[in-house]
C-alpha cells in the first residue's frame, strides 16, 4: 500500500477548531435551562423552555462528563452570533485552501438542512461514503479522489430505541426538508412506508437505516419522522458515534460511526455482498484497507479493539471478517500485529 499522506498540522489545528466552534454553539443556542433525564438506567439532558403555559424539551444530547462541562459553560461571555459565524467561515475558507474535500452545493445545502432540523442532534449518524469522506478531518489524512468519488447516496442511520426514548422530533419534519429539496418516497414492499427518498430531477438518493435486533425489515424512527431499514451489525458500526464538521459555508455539524468500527464493519459488509455488488464489495474493501493502515499508525489501540469486539460477537462475524481479510493480505497482517 502506497504511503498515507497527511495534511498539515495548520489545517489540522483548524478542523478541530471548527468542530469545537461548532459543538459550542449547539451547546450554546438554548431558550432555557438545562436539564438532565434519567430513562432506562440511561441519562439525557433537554433544553427545558416554556412556550405560554406548556413547558417544552428539546433534546440536546446523552449525559456524559465532557457534555456536562459544555453545558456549564454555555452562559458565560462569548462573541456576538455573527462575529462566531465568520470565524467558522474563515476556518473553512482555510481548510479548503489547504486541499480538505468540499460538498457540491447541492449535497452541502441539503446536509446543512437535516442538521437544521435536529436529525444528527436527534440521533441521525451519517454513514457509507460521505462518512469516510468526513475521516479526512479526524484523522488527518489527505484523501485521493478515487478513493472519495463523489457518491449521490446519503445514508442516515439511527437506533429505534433512541428514537422512541427522545421525546423530541426534527422540526421541521424530515420529509418537509426532503421534499424542499425535491426527494420523493420510493415504493417499498410495504404499501405507505418509505425508508429511502429519490431525488426526482437526478440520481441522489437519501437512505435511513436502523439496527436490527431480530429479523429485518422497516422500523419507525419517530424523533426523525421517518422509516427505516432494518439491517444486522448496523448497531456495531453506530454505537458511540463522534462528531464531525463538514467544509461548507460556515460548517456543518454531523456525527459519523468511530473510524475503526467503519473499518472493521467494511470488512463484513463487504463479504454479505452478492456476487453483482462486486464493485461495490471491492470499494468497501478499498476503504477499510486505507483506514485499517491509518489507524494501525495512529491509533492502535482502538483499531484493536475495535477489531476483537466484532470477533467476539460470533463465529458468523469471524467467518466474514477473516472471508474480506483472506483478499487483503497487507491489512490481516496489520490486524494480526495490534
Amino acid at each position: 500500500m502506497a504511503a498515507i499522506a497527511h495534511h498539515s498540522p495548520l489545517s489540522h489545528a483548524a478542523y478541530h477548531d471548527l468542530l469545537r466552534s461548532l459543538r459550542d454553539e449547539a451547546i450554546g443556542d438554548l431558550r432555557g435551562t438545562p436539564t438532565r433525564v434519567s430513562r432506562n438506567g440511561r441519562a439525557y439532558w433537554y433544553d427545558s423552555f416554556r412556550v405560554g403555559s406548556e413547558v417544552r424539551k428539546r433534546y440536546i444530547g446523552e449525559d456524559s462528563p465532557e457534555l456536562a462541562a459544555r453545558m456549564a459553560q454555555a452562559q458565560d461571555a462569548r462573541a456576538p452570533a455573527e462575529e462566531r459565524r465568520k470565524e467558522r467561515a474563515r476556518l473553512v475558507r482555510l481548510l479548503r485552501a489547504e486541499g480538505f474535500l468540499g460538498l457540491d452545493p447541492t449535497t452541502g445545502s441539503l446536509m446543512a438542512a437535516l442538521a437544521g432540523a435536529g436529525v444528527f442532534r436527534l440521533g441521525g449518524t451519517v454513514v457509507g461514503t460521505h462518512a469516510f469522506r468526513l475521516y479526512e478531518g479526524e484523522l488527518n489524512l489527505r484523501l485521493g479522489f478515487d478513493q472519495t468519488a463523489q457518491t449521490d447516496d446519503l445514508d442516515i442511520a439511527s437506533f429505534e430505541r433512541l428514537s422512541l426514548a427522545l421525546e423530541d422530533v426534527a422540526a421541521p419534519p424530515v420529509q418537509q426538508v426532503l421534499a424542499d429539496f425535491d426527494f420523493a418516497p420510493a415504493p417499498s414492499l410495504q404499501p405507505g412506508k418509505a425508508w429511502r427518498w429519490r431525488q426526482t430531477a437526478g440520481h441522489a438518493l437519501v437512505e435511513f437505516l436502523t439496527p436490527a435486533f431480530g429479523e429485518e425489515g422497516l422500523r419507525d424512527l419517530p424523533a426523525l419522522g421517518v422509516q427505516a431499514q432494518a439491517l444486522r451489525h448496523l448497531n456495531y458500526l453506530i454505537a458511540d458515534p463522534i462528531p464531525a464538521a463538514i467544509p461548507y459555508r460556515s460548517g456543518v455539524l454531523v456525527q459519523v460511526p468511530r473510524p475503526e468500527r467503519f473499518a472493521i464493519h467494511k470488512l463484513i459488509v463487504a463479504a454479505r455482498r452478492r456476487d453483482e455488488d462486486r464493485l461495490k464489495s471491492e470499494k468497501d474493501r478499498q476503504q477499510a484497507a486505507f483506514l485499517i493502515a491509518a489507524l494501525a499508525q495512529d491509533r492502535p489501540e482502538d483499531l484493536a479493539e475495535a477489531f476483537e469486539d466484532a470477533r467476539a460477537r460470533g463465529p458468523r462475524w469471524r467467518a466474514r471478517i477473516e472471508d474480506s481479510l483472506s483478499r487483503m493480505p497487507d491489512s490481516a497482517a496489520l490486524l494480526a500485529g495490534l
